[in-house]
């Protein structure tokens, strides 16, 4: 599931004509369903519901292609990015590629998660049991179906989900996500009736030495999250990213809600200058390894039983084509 203006395309190859992330799993024998989300790519606009928006050249340059230029001011981090291909701006053929491959967005994140929840409940009725892939703002998809469907979700693998808990930390800053880590209801267990009154918040400060944001986390005791307890997650993070200073919140978070939780931090295991893309960027087939890793050893049944939703572009013939407006709209929650 691909975050905001992207499109399938993405996982399928990288700007620059390397292999994506599709055609690796395709090549470790699973089989990869890539599709767009209601109101994006294939899945056509609804008139009347929510905003049209796009993002600018500055906004791509600043967080995705070139941040060691544009944000080194923002994050300190940002000044690490050296894995994009090319030099990432305006007028370099790969970015140029990759600009164009951009796509006008909803603007409103809780139509687009409520939307996004019947269409990928439907999915997954639809194929079965599977692990989902999900980069950046579709995080909170990701959750939600783990959530709803426990039973089919065998692994969740976010690459730099939508964060952190409760509230952004870069960029715009603020309350964000006032289930912890989605807009939509979660189950939590006690069982939270009123989100104001019974999920209270702590916040918690950096550790020392680090370049770090601070943390909100649930006050003690904490309630635990009945159905994503059963699905183990992978978060993958990389070194020069916006998401470097604050995706260790996730490890806390799920600490607390009995989640089984893995962090691959590239950077403190030696994978050098990654940026939010990391999945385009020059060493993206490393990282793919790496993930692959993860799934043999944490996932049950592993590619003989699961396939692995994925959401982008087709132009593979073994690439199994889903529309998540077809199979879901309607589709009860």
């Amino acid at each position: 599931m691909y975050r905001l203006q992207q499109q399938r395309g993405n996982f399928l190859n990288t700007p620059d004509g390397r292999e994506g992330w599709a055609s690796y799993f395709l090549r470790q024998g699973y089989t990869v369903y890539l599709t767009d989300p209601p109101q994006r790519g294939r899945s056509p606009w609804i008139p009347g519901e929510g905003t049209i928006g796009a993002v600018s050249v500055d906004y791509v340059l600043k967080y995705f292609t070139s941040s060691e230029k544009y944000a080194r001011s923002e994050w300190p981090q940002a000044s690490l990015h050296t894995q994009w291909p090319g030099t990432g701006v305006l007028g370099d053929a790969v970015f140029d590629a990759f600009y164009a491959s951009q796509l006008q967005l909803q603007l409103s994140a809780f139509i687009s998660e409520d939307n996004a929840k019947p269409a990928y409940n439907a999915l997954l009725d639809k194929i079965g049991p599977a692990v989902l892939v999900t980069h950046s703002q579709p995080g909170p998809y990701g959750w939600v179906a783990a959530d709803a469907r426990p039973n089919l979700v065998k692994g969740l693998i976010a690459i730099e989900p939508e964060g952190p808990p409760f509230v952004n930390e870069t960029g715009p800053t603020g309350p964000a996500r006032l289930d912890g880590i989605t807009r939509l209801p979660l189950l939590y267990d006690p069982p939270v009736a009123n989100i104001s009154q019974d999920l209270k918040t702590v916040r918690v400060p950096p550790p020392e030495g680090k370049s770090y944001t601070p943390c909100t986390i649930q006050a003690e005791p904490a309630r635990k999250l009945v159905n994503l307890a059963k699905t183990p997650v992978l978060i993958v993070t990389g070194e020069a990213s916006f998401h470097a200073p604050y995706d260790y919140c996730f490890q806390k978070y799920f600490q607390q809600t009995g989640v089984p939780f893995t962090w691959l931090d590239l950077g403190a295991i030696g994978v050098k200058g990654n940026g939010h893309f990391l999945f385009m960027e020059k060493n993206n087939l490393q990282i793919a390894g790496l993930a692959a890793q993860w799934l043999d050893k944490s996932v049950d049944g592993r590619r003989d039983r699961l396939r692995i939703s994925r959401t982008e572009q087709s132009n593979y013939s073994e690439i199994q084509d889903a529309d998540a407006t077809k199979v879901g709209k309607s589709s009860p929650g």
